[in-house]
């Protein structure tokens, strides 16, 4: 769920006035849809129906259930995509019109509240109608809008929505620039949640519908922080749609992790207008705070309720907080006033086949895997991620730059516009979030003029007008508050070393581009001579051990040198393999690939974290050898990675030597420098290291020469969540060919066929797909109903795998 979780009716205003009664109709063919709770918004992501490649001239038979020949409208849940998009094609993803609708009912009790329609994310240029009637119309991909539904509907009687979108380009339209020239894709379709907001008339706003700078919704801020105390400022608006006044009280409550009330606050509203809106503060005292960090991301509940004159709830919002200051200095970044450097990496928010598509679940397991791979920060390029990721990031302890849409293109008025109203929707949307610390209100390496980045950057500070904790950022080094160039916009070998202006400094992209088109790094006489395939970081999982060491030694390299001047931290480009509209490959920069594999790049980085685990258990001593320790004819080096003080490392069973971290130019300022033991030949053998914190031994990792190939391993992602019926989820298989003693075999490409046999679920992906690096991947998406799936992978001369997954109820 959203931080911004909602529950529009509370219990009270149920028991007063009873359930929504919202049912979907019979769709065509009979099946019956199912009846939707307004506890429950999310509910009303099923029973949709979805259609593209049709004349995209809206009449009535658009809103009519009889059959059309010319629109065949198939079922659909969301989140969707209007395509499963291939994973590498000679063809740009799917562009053009598609429609949804949804059939549905309401009592006519139930007009006399708000009904309104939430779209967390329509690609990008939205027309709602209601019964044949267009009611709104947004630009914009990435940021929600509501529509307000209720002097339209149909009471008991059988209503239709429908939406038109189109995500064509559209120079207008963040980040506008065409998609043949774009370096990443922005999909289509209704890939984010949909709620039905039902709410008294005397209700809690909304920040974006509100559209009022530093107002609308709830707004938290906290002053005086300590472990001993601080104070939480709540700041509501309330509006009041009746035809009368109306008084109005506002209840806030907060919970501790254990649903324990430590803070309460009861105030009186002014008395309300029809249809006007005010403002209400509150002042909460906390006692002994538990502070929130990555290390230990506490949060409390904040629960905020309309009272009407006689004490009866009458709207609710909750959302989750975390008590912490932050400050950024020419020096460093300060988390409650403990200097932290921040170590991070770039998210493109995009799946294989699935495209935007991502369920709650799915979002949160992307950021399970950025805090497994060690880091503490990642920044959202190059646009507003779901808020969902974001509850994940302030849930898993990791520290966010929020950023709006844009890369390379800078428009007109009509584009400038919306990328100044990005801006604003974004801070609205999301600044109750703990986790975020910088907002890029700048478009990405774009030549922006400088009213627009005074623009951009003062309109931050007037939707957060606070002295404190509130910074801005930008590639380039005027009017932000911190400046975040890439490290390839300097040249090397010094790159950013010498920057001596009083601003804090952030590398917030490295790793990929130096080694890419430059001869990079500071050892320039040893990348001269090197091809651009052997010295890019853009390296698949199946091109090999070399390839991967290869990129494994970029990124340490990089990252090493980065600790050499001023930068405050740095971000790696990047988490995830994704796709580009204007190539037809995969940008296989990523430290885990696009089915969120690990590369050996990935166990690099999760050796700069711990030894110590934090709250959740991230950070535990680890060891790994970045070897398929496949034979050789002469000694060669073999490189491990650890946090650890020792690494002993063993050739069947005898110890080749036991010795401390490297002290070369590519680790002298790491926290923890990677190991480099020299093997010798081998034909078949197994490589076993021994990591020794205080003299004993903390962990360990084996690699055995592989065999021929024998049978199939299956397993799945779970990344801290279960597969979830009735959401949409899907999970990652995967399908390992392995030898006799069940060692990975890395070369193999074998064709493997998935199946479900039991169970509803359904697998997406080429099928059957080929190995690379010897592990086949599809996805498994759950069904609407909860329980056990049974899958099988099968290849040609191997024996069958079987494995069981059970879905869970959301």
């Amino acid at each position: 769920m959203s931080s911004f979780r909602r529950a529009f009716l509370s219990p009270q205003l149920l028991a007063l006035s009873g359930l929504l009664a919202l049912a979907a109709c019979t769709r065509p063919g009979g099946t019956a849809g199912r009846t939707a709770s307004a506890l429950q918004p999310e509910t009303f992501n099923q029973d949709w129906e979805f259609v593209k490649d049709v004349d995209t001239a809206v009449g009535p038979t658009f809103f009519a259930r009889t059959a059309d020949a010319a629109r065949p409208w198939a079922a659909v849940g969301l989140p969707h995509t209007p395509r499963l998009e291939p994973v590498v094609t000679t063809a740009r993803q799917w562009q053009g019109t598609c429609f949804y609708r949804r059939f549905f009912r309401v009592a006519a009790a139930d007009t006399a509240r708000r009904v309104a329609i939430r779209f967390e994310g329509a690609m990008q240029e939205a027309d709602v109608y209601l019964n044949g009637r267009r009611l709104a119309h947004h630009q914009g991909g990435y940021l929600p809008f509501t529509v307000n539904l209720t002097p339209y509907l149909r009471p008991g009687a059988e209503n239709c929505l429908l939406v038109k979108l189109n995500n064509q380009d559209n120079p207008a339209i963040p980040p506008g620039k065409p998609l043949k020239d774009l370096d990443f894709n922005y999909y289509g379709g209704l890939y984010r949640p949909v709620q039905l907001v039902v709410q008294d008339r005397l209700r809690l706003t909304d920040a974006v519908e509100s559209g009022r700078v530093a107002g609308g919704g709830l707004l938290l801020r906290y002053e005086n922080v300590s472990e001993q105390q601080a104070t939480l400022h709540l700041q509501a608006e309330i509006r009041n749609d009746y035809r009368t006044d109306r008084a109005a009280r506002l209840r806030t409550v907060v919970l501790d992790a254990g649903g324990k009330e430590v803070a309460r606050a009861l105030t009186d509203a002014p008395l309300l207008t029809p249809g006007g809106a005010t403002l209400v503060r509150q002042t909460l005292p906390l006692t002994q705070p538990k502070l929130w960090t990555p290390t230990r991301p506490y949060l409390y509940r904040v629960v905020t309720e309309v009272l009407d004159d006689k004490g009866r709830a009458l709207d609710r919002q909750e959302l989750t907080t975390g008590v912490r200051t932050i400050r950024f200095a020419p020096e460093g970044f300060y988390l409650n006033g403990q200097k932290t450097r921040l170590r991070g990496t770039n998210r493109h928010q995009e799946y294989p086949y699935l495209a935007y598509a991502l369920s709650d679940e799915m979002q949160y397991r992307d950021a399970w895997k950025i805090k497994e791979a060690g880091f503490n920060f990642v920044r959202c390029s190059h646009y507003p991620p779901s808020p969902a990721f974001l509850q994940a990031c302030d849930e898993l302890g990791l520290l966010v730059m929020n950023s709006i849409p844009g890369w390379q293109f800078f428009g007109a008025e009509d584009f400038q516009r919306n990328s100044l109203q990005n801006v604003r929707d974004m801070v609205r949307r999301d600044r109750n979030h703990p986790s975020i610390v910088l907002w890029e209100a700048a478009l990405n390496e774009t030549d922006m003029s400088k009213s627009f980045m005074d623009q951009a950057h003062q309109a931050v500070h007037e939707e957060l007008p606070f002295p404190t904790d509130v910074y801005t950022c930008g590639w380039l080094d005027y009017a932000y508050d911190v400046f975040i160039p890439a490290r390839q916009h300097a040249k090397a070998p010094d790159y950013w070393h010498k920057y001596n202006k009083q601003k804090p400094i952030l590398l917030c992209e490295y790793g990929d581009w130096e080694y890419y088109a430059q001869n990079a790094g500071f050892n320039q006489t040893a990348y001269a001579g090197l091809k651009e395939a052997e010295r890019t970081s853009r390296q698949l999982r199946g091109q090999g051990e070399r390839a991967l060491i290869q990129q494994a030694l970029n990124f340490q390299e990089a990252h090493n040198d980065n600790f050499i001047g001023p930068a405050i931290g740095d971000a790696n480009w990047l988490q995830f393999d994704y796709k580009r509209g204007y190539a037809p490959d995969i940008e296989s920069s990523g430290i885990m690939d696009i089915y969120r594999l690990p590369k050996f790049a990935f166990y690099f980085y999760q050796s700069q974290y711990g030894p110590t685990p934090d709250a959740q258990g991230f950070g535990k001593p680890m060891v790994y050898v970045a070897s398929y320790a496949q034979a050789s004819t002469a000694p060669r080096q073999v490189r491990v990675f650890s946090n650890c003080a020792e690494v002993e490392l063993q050739l069947n069973g005898k110890p080749l030597a036991r010795q401390r971290p490297d002290q070369d130019r590519y680790s002298d300022h790491l926290a923890h420098p990677s190991f480099t033991f020299t093997v010798p030949p081998f034909s078949t053998g197994t490589l076993r290291a021994v990591a020794y914190l205080n003299g004993q031994a903390a962990a360990e990792h084996t690699r055995r020469t592989p065999g021929p190939a024998h049978h199939l391993q299956l397993r799945f992602d779970r990344s801290g969540r279960d597969l979830t019926a009735d959401r949409q989820d899907a999970v990652f298989v995967y399908a390992t060919v392995v030898d006799a003693q069940g060692t990975p075999v890395p070369d193999a490409a074998t064709p493997i066929r998935f199946a479900v046999t039991a169970g509803d679920a359904e697998l997406l992906g080429d099928n059957p797909v080929a190995a690379e690096a010897g592990i086949a991947t599809l996805l498994l998406r759950a069904g609407r109903t909860p329980g056990t799936v049974q899958l099988t992978a099968s290849a040609e001369g191997l024996p069958a795998a079987t494995l069981s997954v059970r879905s869970v109820k959301p």
